[in-house]
């Protein structure tokens, strides 16, 4: 099984072009872009659990003697499972901080 190599770039790229497009397409909505932020984030996290999951199964099947799995296949997963959740938790710091900024805004 070959693993592209820049997957996850295109993954982003796409996503970003998904989101421009929703954004200049549609005007926001009182509760319903909340909702589809919330509904997007949801499937963010989703996807790196799942990665996760994938990037476990590859390196135990690897450390059992499974000739299906390659060295290299687990190592990428991991690396790809790595990378998902290191943005994941970028994304995290940033919004904390913005609630912080927000709640420190004078009214």
């Amino acid at each position: 099984m070959k693993i592209p190599a820049n997957s996850i770039f295109q993954e982003m790229q796409l996503m970003s072009v998904e989101a421009g497009t929703k954004t200049q397409n549609q005007l926001p909505i009182q509760g319903a872009s909340s909702t589809e932020f919330g509904n997007l984030l949801q499937s963010a996290i989703d996807n790196v659990a799942g990665l996760q999951r994938d990037a476990a199964s590859k390196v135990t099947a690897v450390e059992m003697g499974d000739r299906r799995v390659s060295l290299a296949e687990a190592m990428i997963a991991s690396q790809k499972s790595s990378v998902a959740f290191e943005a994941t938790v970028q994304v995290r710091n940033k919004l904390v901080e913005a609630y912080k900024d927000i709640m420190n805004m004078p009214v």
